[in-house]
């Protein structure tokens, strides 16, 4: 079965009805746990930005509490799992200050993170690339907010 496009589902959705869509909505949180994640944001956590990052942060607190270290191999795949996790919850949000604020909490906790990520060569690589994300995030914004973040920026470095 080949998938419509997005632009096919729109208009295909605009001559349902309320009841069907709400059907829609209801199977499509029964499939995939993502979906049923973004539907909580949507219907939950959506209107109280600030709540949300404060949430993902306390995630991000606990998964870096779980990560194993007996090896570095294992250390970054947690990192890395844990990196995927915070994208994938900046994606439901879609805001620029609450990707730059994630972020910066996901570099800063690594960067504190023991043993050392700097000697270890790939998290210290995953490290910059990050860095290097966060600026580009940060240079689309208002010049005031950009300052703000900036100064935030100069602690991880």
């Amino acid at each position: 079965m080949k998938a419509a496009s997005l632009k096919e589902i729109k208009l295909e959705l605009y001559t349902r009805t309320p009841e069907e869509l709400l059907e829609f909505c209801l199977r499509l949180s029964k499939f995939k746990k993502e979906n049923k994640e973004l539907l909580t944001y949507l219907l939950f956590e959506a209107y109280d930005e600030q709540s949300y990052i404060a949430n993902v942060k306390l995630e991000i607190d606990e998964q870096f509490d779980l990560i194993n270290k007996r090896s570095y191999y294992l250390i970054k795949k947690g990192v890395r799992k844990i990196l995927a996790n915070t994208k994938k919850y900046i994606r439901y949000s879609k805001q620029k200050n609450t990707e730059i604020e994630l972020m910066i909490y996901f570099c800063s906790k690594l960067n504190s993170f023991s043993p050392s990520i700097h000697k270890h060569t790939a998290l210290h690589n995953l490290y910059n690339r990050q860095i290097v994300a966060i600026k580009k995030a940060i240079a689309t914004l208002h010049e005031d907010l950009q300052y703000d973040y900036e100064t935030e920026m100069e602690n991880l470095l």
